[in-house]
């Protein structure tokens, strides 16, 4: 089903999978108008999983691991990317 804004979005068991037209307009290529994005159970997964994608090619980019605020509330977040240059997020909800 399309929302409003031509997104489609798939959820199941607490996971959300949302597929949407590029915001800027340009063709979709890697990394422009993708992330894909894993939950993580704490900041230290989070952490744990940041360093194993550095130590297997994997490129920081970003900000470091750490707390952002956002309008979905406090979230614990890690961004690579992958060897293939695909933007890659690691999100754990922190609890307030």
């Amino acid at each position: 089903m399309f929302d409003s804004m031509a997104r489609v979005v798939y959820r199941h068991d607490g996971q959300v999978l949302l597929v949407m037209r590029l915001i800027d307009g340009h063709p979709a290529t890697v990394g422009n108008g993708m992330t894909i994005g894993f939950a993580s159970a704490s900041p230290e997964i989070t952490d744990a999983w940041h360093e194993a994608g550095i130590a297997h090619g994997g490129e920081a980019i970003e900000n470091l691991p750490g707390v952002r605020q956002s309008g979905l509330g406090r979230l614990y977040l890690a961004y690579l990317r992958d060897p293939d240059d695909n933007k890659l997020c690691a999100l754990h909800r922190m609890q307030d």
